[in-house]
Order: C-alpha cells, then structure tokens, then sequence
C-alpha cells in the first residue's frame, strides 16, 4: 500500500536539473542573463517531465522536486518572475511547468517540494522571517502550478524555548497566502522538534505533519514509532482535496543511519535503507514514503521490492 517516492535525482537515469550561481550571473549584462535563466527554465521543465515519466516507467509513485529547479528565482539582486524570461510567446515557460501537472496526473505519481534550510519562518529576525516567507510562497506558487500537493518545512530554530519558538511560527503561518496554507506541513526534525511538540501545533493550526521515523529515532520523545504514526496520519485527513487526488495521503519519510544506530553521530543518511528502520506498522497504511538514501532509485527499487517480496518482516 505504500507509494514510494524518489528525492529529488536519478542515479541511473540521464535525467538532470540545472543550477545556477549569483556569482556567474551578475556578471552577465541583462540580455544575456535573461537568456541564460530562461535556457535553465526550460530544460529543467523538461527534466521533471522526463523525471515523471522515469518514474512511473520504474514503478516509483512519488518525486521530490528540487527546491532550485528555478534557480535565484527569490534571490534579492539575480531574482526573477518566470514570465520576465518569456522571449516571444508570453507565458511560455509557466506552461512548460504547468504541463507537468495533467502528465503526473495521469502517470500516478505525487510531487512535492522541501525548502531549504535557510527557509525559517520562525527565526527571531525579521528580515529573515521575510526572507524565508517570500520563499515559501514562491515555492508554493511552483508547486500549485506543477500540480505538487505538499511543501514540507521544519520548524526552524528553538531560540527563547519552544513555546516561544512555536508561537513566533504560528504568527508567520497566520501571514501565508491560502495557496500555501494549503499546501505546508511540519517535519518533525533530528534536533529539535519532535513529533510530541509538533503534533498539538499541527492540530491548533490545521496543518498536517510529515512523520520522520529517522528523526525521531535520532531525537526521541515519550511516543513511540507506532503512536508517532497513527497520529500523525490523522493531521492529513482535512486537507483541501482539490489540491491533488493524493493530497490527504499521509506523507513520511524514511532513511538509515550511514554508520549504524552504535554511531556516534547516527544523522547521516546511508546509501539504502536497512529493512529493520521501516516502521511494520506502514506497511498497513496508505502512505507516501519518500526513501532520503544516497543511492537514489536504486535504494527505492531495493525497499519497495523487498516489501513486495515480502522479504521485509
């Protein structure tokens, strides 16, 4: 029952997304950067159709976009709107990225973005917290247009405490347009926050809660995996449907120590995930599970076909 969902690249497939630097650009005169952006703009739509269609072709129901799949769009001397880079047909490239949106449709496969983390909606600095909004909304505009149902987001920093912290989070959340009030759901993270914080925020604010069994196993709580489950699956039962067919489908996401669980330091991620780290209890559930391991679609191919197989106990 789980659709398993791919990060962001391909290993094996010729599949790539363009990126682009403020330094390189600033030093092109406006014509010529112009060009550039839009010759970045278009290839990287191509490449996440080309992506949708690798993946379903694999039997890989979900894929994380690339928070910089319109590079400096938001930066404050490189940034752009899509449509500035138009040259001839006016909106042009927004529909390059809107055609995406039938073809994952038809294809099966979920989309969704995970912002940055300088993107702190709760930082103790405004500018930051500017900052960090006008960003979020430029990726929930990306996201409404491609058809992704889910941005996900950590909470940000703990400065003051966490009820503090929570309450400056809250009042930037109040501020967000409704397209992405729609669209934003917490991650719980391997330092701070835990599910136990952040599932009464998720239920005060009607925002749904994206379960990271790996970070909580690296910063526990008094819930257990299974608790930490169930509960939060029930924050993405009021989410607006018409968003995507797949939208009040639970969102998690797994991964494996690199070292082990013995490591001093157990947060990085490992190439494949260790079958014991998959929660039994999701193989019950319709969920989407996005794998964050190093090895890409190889590890996704790997974990979904041992479930299938029932190699995985």
């Amino acid at each position: 029952m789980i659709r398993w969902g791919l990060c962001c690249q391909f290993l094996d497939a010729p599949i790539k997304f363009r990126t682009a630097t403020h330094r390189y650009v600033s030093g092109l005169d406006a014509a010529a950067r112009r060009d550039y952006l839009a010759a970045i703009a278009r290839d990287n739509a191509d490449a996440l159709a080309r992506a949708v269609e690798r993946c379903h072709e694999i039997g890989v129901g979900a894929f994380r976009i690339n928070s910089q799949i319109l590079p400096l769009a938001t930066h404050p001397v490189s940034g752009y709107a899509l449509g500035d880079l138009d040259d001839g047909e006016a909106g042009a490239l927004e529909a390059a990225f809107a055609a995406v949106r039938p073809l994952a449709h038809a294809r099966g496969v979920r989309l969704s973005l995970h912002p940055d983390q300088f993107v702190v909606l709760n930082s103790e600095r405004e500018a930051v917290r500017d900052a960090s909004r006008q960003e979020l909304e430029f990726q929930c505009w990306v996201a409404e247009v491609v058809g992704a149902d889910t941005v996900t987001l950590h909470v940000g920093g703990a400065a003051g405490g966490k009820p503090a912290a929570l309450e400056r989070l809250a009042r930037a959340v109040d501020q967000l347009s409704p397209r992405a009030r729609a669209r934003l759901a917490l991650e719980n993270d391997d330092r701070l926050f835990t599910p136990e914080d952040l599932l009464p925020f998720c239920a005060r604010t009607e925002l749904a809660m994206v379960y990271d069994a790996h970070h909580h196993r690296c910063n526990p709580d008094a819930l257990s995996v299974e608790d930490a489950t169930l509960r939060a699956a029930t924050t993405w039962a009021g989410r607006d449907a018409t968003l995507a067919p797949t939208a009040r489908e639970p969102y998690f996401h797994v991964s494996s120590p690199r070292d082990g669980w013995d490591a001093r330091n157990p947060r990085p991620h490992a190439d494949y995930i260790d079958p014991a780290d998959l929660p039994p209890l999701w193989r019950d559930l319709a969920l989407t599970v996005d794998v964050e391991a190093k090895a890409k679609e190889r590890a996704v191919l790997d974990i979904k076909g041992r479930v299938e197989q029932g190699a995985v106990r």
